[in-house]
Order: C-alpha cells, then sequence, then structure tokens
C-alpha cells in the first residue's frame, strides 16, 4: 500500500512540473500579454476584461476546461478501504484456487502411481468435446420448396410457349404440295439467304415469262457458266423441272409463296433472335422452327418432364455448373431430336434455381440426435495397473482417474490465490489512477457500488451466468460514471474473472464485446428510450462477436451447422437485450440509493412538468422566469467551458426553489405591488428572510429527494455573499441609533462557498442576472463593463476560491454572459400605428 501511495505522488509531482513547463514555453504566452495578478485587479480596480465584445468561437487563447479542485476523498480509512476492496474481490472473483487440483492436465508427474482399486470412470470432459464436435459436424437436413419449382416451372413454360409464338409466325414446311416441291428443298429455300434466292430466281425467271420461254434451253445450258451448291443445283432443278411441265403463271405464284413463306421465316428469326439474347446463357438452335408441329410438341413435353425430375431430385445452391449441366444433359438424353438437344438443354438450364432449403427443425433435431448418439467416454483401470509414471505428462484420461482416486492433489492454493489477489490489487490500482485522470471525482458510495457490480459478476458465475450480466455491468457502469470508467471497469473485469474462475470462452468473451460497448456509449444517451435502443445494439454486438468467435474457433462449423451458430448467436443477442433490460430496471433504483446523478436523471430532472417545478411556476412565477433567465447564462458558460451541462441545468432550475416559502418577500414576485420590506422596515428581519430562501429550499430538497449535487446549488449559489441593500440600510439606521450594532455575519448568507465550477457559474449568472434584465439601450460594452464589476466584486469577495474557476475563465464567463443578454435583448421592428389600429367594418 505504501509503494502504491510513493507512485502516486511522483505521478502527481511529475505532472505538476509539466504543467509548469507546459506554462512556461506555450506560445500563448509569448503572443498574448499575460492577464493582471488579483493584486493588480484590487490595486487598479480594473475590469477583468477589457474592449469590445467578441463571439467565443474567435477567441484563439480560450482558457482550458475548468475541473474542480482536488480534495480528500470522502473515505474515513482510505488505507483500509483498499485492502477490504481488494480482498474481497480476490475472494469472489478467485473461485479455482479454493479446490484447485495440484496435478492437472499438461503438468509433469512428480513420481509414479499406480491404481489403489478398480475404476470405470466417465470422461465427461472428453465426452462434451466429442458431443459437441459430432452436433457441429452434423449436416444440414434440407426440404424442397415448393414456391421455386412453381416459380421455375411457371418461368419455362413462359419461355417454351414465346418459342412456340415464334415458330407459328415462321410457318410449317411444307408450305405447298410436296409433289410440287420436295420438303427437303422446301426448308432449304425457307431458310436461304437473300443472295441464294435472288441467284435461283434469276435463273428460273424466264420461264415465269410466258413470252421468254425457250422450249430450246435446257437446265445444262443455264447452269453451263454458273457456279452453283449441290443444295442450289437439287432446288433448281426441282423448280426447272415444275417450270416445264405447268404454266408461267403456276410457276408465279410457286415463287411468290417461296417469298411469302422466306419473309416470314426472316422475321421470325429476328425475333427468336431478340427472345434468346433476353434468355441467359441460350443462343440461335434455327433447327428449331424446321421441326414439325408433332415433333415440338413432343419436345415440349420431353423438356417440362425433365425439369419436373429434376426438381423432384433436388437442387442444392452452390451446385457446380458443370455438374448441373451434366445432370441436364442426361435427363434430355435420347428423348429429343438431336438437332435441338443442345438447345433444349440451354432452355432448361436458364430457368433452373435451387429449391433446396434448409431445414432448420430437422437440421437441429439430427444434429441433437447426433450428439445423444455419442456414448459416453469412459476410462478403466485395474487395480495395481499404472496410471502414470514420473516425468510424464498427465493427460486427460489420466487426470479423470487421478481425481477420481483423490490423488489430483485438490487443496486451497494459498500462492494461486495470493497472486490473484496482487493482480486484483493491480487492477483496483489501475482503476484509482484512472480515476484521477478524469473530471468526475467518486464519492465513498460511488466505490461501494462499483465494487459491488464487480462482487455480482462473481456472484452470477457461480449460478453460470457470468457471461449475460457483463452488458448489465457494462451499462450501469458507463451510465453512472461514463465511458472511461464504465469501460475501465468492464476491461478489469473481463480480466480478472477468466483468470480467476473457470468460464465458457466463446459466451463471455461475447457478453465482454457487449458490455465493453454498453459503458462506452450508455453515458451518451439522455432518456431511457435512448438506453432501451441502446441494449439492442448490444445484443447485435454480442451475437455478431459470438458468430465470428465460434468460425475462428470452429471453422468447420462453416459448411457443417451454421444453422446452430445462427442459433447461437441469436440466443447471445436475446442475452444481451435481457441484461440491457434488467440494467434499465435496477438504474433508478441505484440511482436513488446510492445518490447518483447521470444524465438521464438530470434530463428527467429538467422537465418543466416536474411537480416542483410545476410549483415554483405557478406560486413563484418571477422566480420562475428569474431562473429560466439564468439557467440560459449558466448553460452557455458551462458548455464553452466543458463543465456538466445536465447538472448546471438541473441545478440551476432547482436553486430558488426555496423562495416559494415567501414568494412576496422578494422582488421579482411582487408585479410592480407594495414592497413587503418597506413595510417591516426591519433589515435584519428582511435579510432573515432573503437567507431563509437557502435554508428552505435545502429542506423542500430533501423533501422530495432531489440529489445532494443539485441541492448543493441552493446554498452555494449564494455562497456567504453580503446581502448589501439590506446591509447597507443597518449601517444609516446607526445614524439615527448609535446604540445599535450591525455585524456583517447578520447579514451574510451562510455558505458554503461553491465548491465546483458548475456551481460558481450559476453563482456568476444569478448575480448578473438581474443586472442584464434591466439594460434596455446599453451597448454590449457598456454591458460587458457592468458584468465584470460583478464578476470582480465576487472574485474580490473571495467567493470562488475554491470553485476551480480562474480568472481566464471569467474573462470568458463575461463574454457569454453578454453574448446570451444580446440574444435576448435583440431588437424588433416598429410597426407602424396605422397597423396596429383597428379596422372598422
Amino acid at each position: 500500500m505504501k509503494a502504491i501511495q510513493e507512485f502516486v505522488a511522483v505521478v502527481e509531482r511529475w505532472w505538476a512540473v509539466e504543467q509548469r513547463t507546459i506554462k512556461l514555453i506555450s506560445p500563448r504566452s509569448k503572443l498574448v500579454p499575460r492577464s493582471p495578478s488579483l493584486e493588480t485587479i484590487q490595486a487598479n480596480d480594473r475590469p477583468i476584461v477589457s474592449g469590445s465584445v467578441q463571439p467565443v468561437e474567435l477567441r484563439k487563447d480560450r482558457p482550458q476546461p475548468c475541473r474542480p479542485l482536488r480534495r480528500r476523498k470522502n473515505i474515513r480509512h482510505p488505507q483500509l478501504a483498499f485492502v477490504l476492496t481488494t480482498l474481497s474481490l480476490t475472494a469472489v472473483l478467485g473461485q479455482r484456487f479454493y479446490n484447485q487440483p495440484g496435478l492437472q492436465v499438461g503438468s509433469v508427474a512428480p513420481n509414479t502411481i499406480f491404481a489403489p482399486a478398480d475404476a470405470r470412470v466417465e470422461d465427461k470432459e472428453t465426452t462434451e468435446e466429442r458431443r459437441r464436435d459430432a452436433r457441429n459436424g452434423a449436416l444440414r437436413v434440407l426440404r424442397i420448396e415448393p414456391a421455386t419449382d412453381e416459380a421455375v416451372l411457371r418461368s419455362l413454360s413462359s419461355l417454351v410457349a414465346e418459342v412456340g409464338d415464334v415458330r407459328r409466325q415462321a410457318g410449317t414446311v411444307p408450305f405447298v404440295a410436296t409433289s410440287v416441291l420436295s420438303t427437303q428443298v422446301q426448308s432449304y429455300l425457307r431458310r436461304s439467304d437473300d443472295a441464294t434466292w435472288l441467284k435461283l430466281r434469276s435463273l428460273i425467271d424466264p420461264l415465269a415469262n410466258e413470252s421468254a420461254r425457250d422450249e430450246r434451253v435446257t437446265l445444262d445450258t443455264l447452269l453451263r457458266n454458273q457456279t452453283i451448291t449441290p443444295d442450289q443445283q437439287t432446288a433448281l432443278g426441282e423448280l426447272w423441272a415444275y417450270g416445264q411441265r405447268s404454266s408461267s403463271e403456276e410457276l408465279s405464284q410457286l415463287l411468290d409463296s417461296v417469298e411469302r413463306a422466306r419473309q416470314g421465316y426472316q422475321e421470325a428469326m429476328a425475333n427468336f433472335t431478340l427472345l434468346v439474347s433476353q434468355a441467359e446463357g441460350v443462343t440461335e438452335s434455327p433447327q428449331v422452327l424446321d421441326l414439325s408441329s408433332q415433333e415440338w410438341a413432343s419436345a415440349q413435353v420431353e423438356i417440362r418432364k425433365a425439369a419436373e425430375r429434376m426438381l423432384a431430385q433436388g437442387i442444392a445452391s452452390g451446385l457446380p455448373p458443370d455438374v448441373l449441366d451434366r445432370a441436364v444433359y442426361l435427363q434430355l438424353k435420347d428423348t429429343l431430336p438431336q438437332s435441338i438437344e443442345p438447345f433444349a438443354r440451354q432452355l432448361l438450364l436458364s430457368t433452373l434455381e435451387p429449391n433446396l432449403i434448409e431445414d432448420s427443425d430437422r437440421t437441429r433435431l439430427q444434429a441433437d440426435m447426433a450428439a445423444e448418439a455419442v456414448k459416453p467416454v469412459f476410462v478403466e483401470v485395474q487395480q495395481g495397473e499404472l496410471i502414470i509414471a514420473a516425468g510424464d505428462i498427465i493427460t486427460q484420461s489420466q487426470f479423470v482417474l487421478l481425481d477420481s482416486f483423490n490423488l489430483s492433489q485438490r487443496r486451497f492454493n494459498y500462492w494461486g490465490l495470493a497472486m490473484f489477489g496482487g493482480l486484483v490489487a493491480g487492477g483496483v490500482g489501475v482503476f484509482l489512477l484512472v480515476e484521477r485522470w478524469v473530471p468526475q471525482r467518486l464519492r465513498q458510495q460511488d466505490y461501494l457500488l462499483l465494487t459491488a457490480m464487480v462482487v455480482s459478476a462473481g456472484i452470477m458465475k457461480m449460478v453460470g451466468v457470468a457471461a449475460y450480466g457483463l452488458p448489465a455491468i457494462g451499462l450501469l457502469a458507463g451510465s453512472f460514471y461514463g465511458p472511461v470508467l464504465g469501460g475501465t471497469l468492464v476491461v478489469l473485469v473481463a480480466v480478472l474473472l477468466p483468470v480467476g474462475a473457470t468460464v465458457s470462452g466463446i459466451s463471455f468473451m461475447a457478453g465482454a464485446a457487449g458490455a465493453f460497448v454498453c459503458s462506452l456509449l450508455a453515458g451518451r444517451m439522455r432518456s431511457r428510450e435512448e438506453l432501451a435502443l441502446l441494449g439492442g445494439g448490444v445484443g447485435l454486438t454480442q451475437g455478431v462477436a459470438y458468430l465470428l468467435l465460434t468460425l475462428v474457433v470452429s471453422p468447420v462449423s462453416l459448411i457443417s451447422a451454421w444453422s446452430g451458430m445462427l442459433t447461437g448467436a441469436a440466443l447471445q443477442g436475446i442475452y444481451g437485450v435481457i441484461s440491457s433490460i434488467a440494467a434499465l430496471g435496477l438504474s433508478p433504483y441505484l440511482e436513488h440509493l446510492f445518490d447518483l446523478v447521470t444524465p438521464i436523471r438530470l434530463a428527467e430532472l429538467s422537465n418543466p412538468n416536474r411537480p416542483m417545478l410545476k410549483r415554483l411556476a405557478s406560486e413563484a412565477p418571477g422566480t420562475f422566469q428569474h431562473t429560466v433567465f439564468v439557467s440560459s447564462l449558466a448553460e452557455a458558460a458551462a458548455r464553452a467551458l466543458g463543465c456538466n451541462v445536465e447538472l448546471v441545468r438541473a441545478g440551476t432550475l432547482y436553486h430558488d426553489i426555496g423562495k416559494m416559502h415567501d414568494p412576496q418577500g422578494f422582488i421579482e414576485n411582487q408585479m410592480g405591488g407594495p414592497n413587503k420590506h418597506d413595510t417591516l422596515n426591519d433589515p435584519w428581519l428582511s435579510a432573515e428572510i432573503i437567507k431563509k430562501h437557502v435554508t428552505e429550499g435545502i429542506v423542500m430538497a430533501r423533501k422530495y429527494r432531489l440529489p445532494k449535487a443539485v441541492q448543493s446549488f441552493i446554498p452555494e449559489h449564494q455562497g456567504t455573499m453580503l446581502i448589501s441593500y439590506f446591509y447597507h440600510q443597518a449601517k444609516e439606521m446607526t445614524k439615527d441609533e448609535p446604540a445599535l450594532i450591525v455585524k456583517e455575519d447578520d447579514f451574510r448568507y451562510d455558505g458554503p462557498i461553491p465548491q465546483s465550477p458548475e456551481t460558481g457559474i450559476v453563482m456568476l449568472a444569478d448575480s448578473c442576472e438581474a443586472a442584464l434584465r434591466s439594460l434596455t439601450d446599453a451597448t454590449p460594452d457598456e454591458a460587458l463593463a457592468m458584468v465584470n464589476r460583478i464578476l470582480r466584486a465576487r472574485w474580490k469577495d473571495n467567493q470562488l476560491v475554491e470553485s476551480g474557476l480562474t480568472r481566464d475563465h471569467m474573462a470568458l464567463i463575461a463574454e457569454i454572459f453578454v453574448q446570451v443578454w444580446q440574444q435576448y435583448n435583440h431588437k424588433r421592428i416598429a410597426y407602424p400605428k396605422a397597423a396596429l389600429a383597428p379596422k372598422l367594418s
């Protein structure tokens, strides 16, 4: 303990030296003239701030954020408290050291051990590990999704119907009698290109013209000087033969029929090309248009049957394309004309989709059955049989036997617990060091609550729910003490608890991740609703962390038990939400029990609908309006100085509630009526009435169970200031009655003076409010001069010596007060009298 105190003292001396060094070498000390000292101000009686008012955001020499003065902690015996905290945390968290085996798995056996008797012992750890592996290795159970089947068949039918429409547009073969032209020639002529047809037409046209017919011209004569393919020669021969045996008119009709067939076929081919371009993976196949109606009808039936068979067998997601293509090929093999088989295969592949989805219930059942099928692992040994030889490393099965014979040397591990106690002491020391660097000062009840949180983590470990209670601890600690202290507490618990006790690794780490996120964000929440939403985010964080950690530890689960991992992640998310709900339910009770001021509680206290504030607005309306303006001044200054704005707002709203004991005793509530103090004509009694608003305010605050941090604004906003009006009135009375004795203490408030920057700011705002409200046509410089005089008076009266505010803070506060006054005192457009006069109908 002495070593820790010496270390802290060294750190404080180092920090003080660093601060003095920074102040001496900072550029500001060279570029900006140093402000005069308090003695110089008192001597010269000049303002704290000189010159015109500048916007706060333009100041380049803004002072450092205010911090409360470091005072001795409210702990009677800090050394004893440190020792008791360390011992209690060590006792609760160090559970593994109470009955720890001396011979553990992985340790070296000090001597040879034989079995003292026959034994057959279950190795529960190995059994559980095998069951876990069996559960993770269980195959997924898939089922066919009927909706996918219907969609695939519907898509296939639609695509086949479109192909049928194109076929009808292309027409059928034969389009003329086969006695005129053979079917082969008709098919060739229909799909021939324009150049081929024009060439054949030019050779056959003389026969279509009666006047140009020449009986002596033969086919050989026409082909003598022509380069022609065998197909063209066959077609030309049949056309020539028909022309020879028919009239020119009949030949012309035949040629027109061929022309119409070719035109329909070409239009159909254009539409067919557009159709296959829209179907992914399908290429053109003109042979489809050449099929007869019977062949096409048969092909449609076979294609649909193949699709139904494949869907009935099931198509798994992620099936390699070549495997699927091979399956389609085997389904269509020998069932279609060979010419259109590739097209049919492509058509089917373009519409097929995976229709197998995981049946989560049956998969879970399959995994449970696989785990139950694993038989318990037993380790057997005969009496006198060697269990382990000296110097060998102990295995799991050997440890089970040793432990069953009470040879594992279980005992209370004093040295292990002592070392763990040192680790706990170090953790407590780290927390105390971190606490010294944050502006928030912890009280004795705060340390007690934090210790209780850590102890609760150890108790939850005993009942097996430590992983699920961590988010609640993180939410409460972060909400009560901010992200730095809350995050530090969560990290220390997450480190110490696994060292002192056996925890479930993945679940505990997931809970720690959720708790850490909770502790960082809880302090930013300003309502219970936001905290509830944060609980959902914590649940999501915990579930994702569990999923990622499971994948890292058991990558095989990615293939075999994805549903199990998702179920576990979902459960972790639910646990996180439940934990946050529990924290939300506990937080109001803890706030009242330990007198905590959280941002949420301060926001609730600042609600104008609170009974006390509604009563103040109705019974002392002038005081309520005064409070609102003081709150505007104090909040702006607190925000600029980095103070607790929520605390300043709440404290300002309640700082004058004591005036409700006698509202007419304060001029803001007299509304132009007679002044009660003029009737009394007794400055001592009037001073007592004025001072009584502090004591009565404290009584009311205690009755309504306001936090002590808010109660402190009631006496500290007046400090020990002099009630100067009645003091000088009493002085004047001594001129007529010399026997009267005027004691300054009778006209001073009882105090204490402000003990924090927040209460100091409210004192200054309260002092300046009436003066600023009285200004109407004053310039900003005149307003600034008046504010400086008031602030200087409070400074010279030593009202701020314990508040943590500095003269640089006074300068900035004066500027901010004037800026807020300018916002309240903004100019308005003067309406002409004619616009305000009532209009006559």
